[in-house]
């Protein structure tokens, strides 16, 4: 496929995710880490008039000169930005406008990409798609927030493929990993983000690793055996979350007479116990893996382990810190923005999830999140 058809997929598939949503679903922020459908498809759009149109296409003119001040997200770079708090506050410009803008940018993307390219602008533009690829995933989940905590908790799409399980889920089984050194980070001609580089070698002890997810049904043994209440089970600052936010279960799950149900794309049900557990914070993970026993695997146990692996239900909470690998440097200018400044204060994840778009993973991927966010479809995979 060449780097328009791409283009033309890839920005397709964002506004297909929209579909389903009524247009007072676009404005909605609910807390700070959600941010409006509308602010999303805006963002994603800016990205490409910003770092590809403007410093490439000469009889480029903007759609409107305020829209730099309104999606930019964190880029000190680029200039000042809407406060992230305030994304919902945004009513105007409308949904129909931020559409209009989609079209303006999307028309002179394809001049652009019909042309000759240097080589740092194709990879300006090939970012920009992975970075939309991103956006795909994040609008997903908070569109998943905003009407999980609508009050009426309308399904996002009665249509929405639903998986079946059975029951019972065997007992999970383990990969045994003798000791040795191993190689971690990105080799190869393909597209990786810059934190994937600086591929280097780790020794590793012997280690199990689970070779599938925790269950529903088998976080649920948890809860009823008190480990929310435990101490002994927390890190103190995962204590302090669950006093202060009163948690006593996983995000989207509620206790009806007894009975568990949880809210899914396709709206309010009964809890599938066989279902892989989702949408779990760091002090969770962290929390039951002590509880079973075992720990979270480091994410160089996790990488040396993944072709052996069946991932993609979930993005897997690590033991690790998001930190970077020998020889980093940040890019010069704005790009230099896009992932070192936030190695500090975040653990790492890995894998993929049921919403991360195809072929956008790869077993060398570093998501990263704080330790307290759940709203992410993250989940738990065992290791001792």
């Amino acid at each position: 496929m060449n780097l328009l058809d791409q283009y033309a997929a890839v920005r397709a598939r964002t506004e297909r995710i929209c579909g389903p949503l009524k247009t007072e679903d676009y404005v909605v922020q609910p807390v700070a880490d959600v941010s409006p459908p509308k602010w999303h498809l805006g963002h994603a759009t800016w990205f490409f008039e910003t770092f590809a149109l403007k410093p490439y296409l000469e009889e480029y003119r903007e759609f409107d000169p305020n829209y730099n001040f309104v999606f930019n997200s964190y880029y000190e770079t680029i200039g000042a930005r809407v406060v992230r708090t305030d994304r919902g506050n945004l009513s105007r410009p409308s949904v129909d406008d931020v559409f209009k803008y989609r079209r303006h940018v999307d028309n002179a993307m394809e001049k652009l990409l019909k042309r000759d390219m240097p080589n740092d602008l194709r990879d300006t533009v090939i970012l920009g798609l992975n970075h939309e690829q991103q956006h795909q995933e994040l609008l997903t989940a908070d569109i998943k927030y905003i009407l999980g905590h609508n009050p009426l908790m309308p399904p996002y799409h009665v249509k929405h493929a639903k998986k079946s399980y059975c029951q019972i889920r065997a007992a999970n089984t383990f990969l045994e990993i003798p000791a040795g050194i191993f190689e971690i980070g990105y080799t190869g001609d393909g597209f990786c983000y810059d934190n994937e580089l600086g591929r280097h070698k780790v020794y590793l002890q012997d280690y199990k690793i689970a070779q599938r997810l925790v269950t529903n049904g088998e976080f649920l043994e948890f809860i009823n055996d008190g480990g929310y209440e435990n101490h002994m089970l927390w890190h103190a600052e995962g204590l302090d979350w669950v006093k202060s936010n009163r948690t006593k279960s996983p995000m989207y799950w509620h206790n009806i007479n007894g009975a568990w149900h949880n809210y899914t794309l396709d709206g309010f049900a009964e809890l599938e116990m066989a279902a892989t557990l989702c949408h779990i914070s760091f002090y969770e993970a962290a929390a039951y893996a002590t509880w079973k026993g075992m720990r979270l695997p480091t994410e160089f146990e996790w990488e040396v382990a993944a072709d052996l692996l069946g991932w993609g239900e979930r993005w897997e909470w690590t033991n690790s810190a998001y930190l970077p690998y020998p020889g980093f440097k940040k890019a010069e200018g704005a790009m230099g923005e896009y992932n070192g400044k936030f190695m500090i204060n975040q653990m790492a994840l890995r894998g993929a999830s049921e919403v991360t778009p195809p072929g956008h993973s790869r077993g060398t991927y570093r998501n990263f999140f704080h330790p307290h966010l759940r709203w992410q479809y993250s989940g738990i995979r065992l290791a001792e």
